[in-house]
């Protein structure tokens, strides 16, 4: 067995080479990894790229067992991969939300009492008022970045980690790839994905809230590094915003 890394969420280890064991860091995600095997198995068949399809192999304590999906985080990213990615997202965004909903999926709203309580930075309020009132309709991911879009030989391999699997805007699934990316991957996933100007706007906001979810984090978890870390990110990406309205 191989310890691979923890996120917030779950530990991961490595079984004989093939098989990726993930364990819940607190206890209330368990749910949340009970719900991933019962919602994969139906969407992972729906998807043009390996995703993980977890199998509850321990209930107590609580371990679910996936096949181990090929790739690396990217080193380099090129317009085959943004055209990739971007049909993964239609065929994501194109499942029925009902049948999702009746596995267990539902909303995620955004946490805005503790982000106002929280995160005090010139221009936040301005960015929390913007969030409100944006659409909800769609199956996604959640937390697309790199580190869960694998890939190997300049192509991708693969998605990971669908512990924020909810019904959402589909923009904050176009956040990373449309502004943390390189200009080559960003426009072939533009064109692929048929991102609008309305669809990129809202993808910036979603960029820009990322890091607040760290400040929150780092909160829960008494670490002051980690969310200072995240305040810096807020800061950072509210400048962002400004220099690309600018523009």
């Amino acid at each position: 067995m191989t310890y691979l890394g923890e996120g917030w969420d779950s530990r991961a280890e490595l079984v004989d080479g093939r098989w990726v064991d993930r364990r819940p860091r607190r206890r209330e995600i368990g749910p949340q990894l009970r719900r991933e095997t019962v919602v994969m198995p139906w969407l992972a068949p729906r998807l043009p790229l390996p995703v993980p399809v977890p199998v509850v192999v321990s209930e107590e304590p609580l371990v679910v067992r996936h096949d181990l999906v090929a790739g690396a985080e990217l080193a380099s990213l090129n317009a085959v991969q943004g055209r990739q990615l971007g049909e993964f997202l239609l065929a994501l965004h194109a499942v029925e939300v009902a049948e999702a909903v009746a596995r267990g999926v539902g909303p995620r709203p955004l946490p805005v009492e503790r982000f106002r309580a929280e995160v005090r930075v010139p221009g936040g309020e301005e960015l929390l008022a913007r969030a409100a009132g944006l659409p909800a309709d769609t199956l996604v991911h959640g937390d697309l970045g790199p580190e869960h879009v694998l890939g190997a030989d300049g192509v991708l391999t693969g998605v990971i980690d669908f512990g924020d699997l909810h019904v959402g805007d589909r923009a904050a699934d176009l956040a990373w790839a449309l502004h943390a990316t390189s200009p080559e991957f960003a426009a072939a996933f533009a064109e692929t994905y048929g991102v609008t100007g309305e669809l990129r706007e809202r993808a910036l906001l979603w960029h820009q809230l990322g890091p607040w979810h760290e400040v929150l984090y780092g909160n829960d978890i008494g670490d002051p590094r980690v969310a200072a870390e995240g305040l810096a990110g807020v800061r950072e990406r509210l400048r962002i915003g400004v220099s690309e309205a600018d523009a």
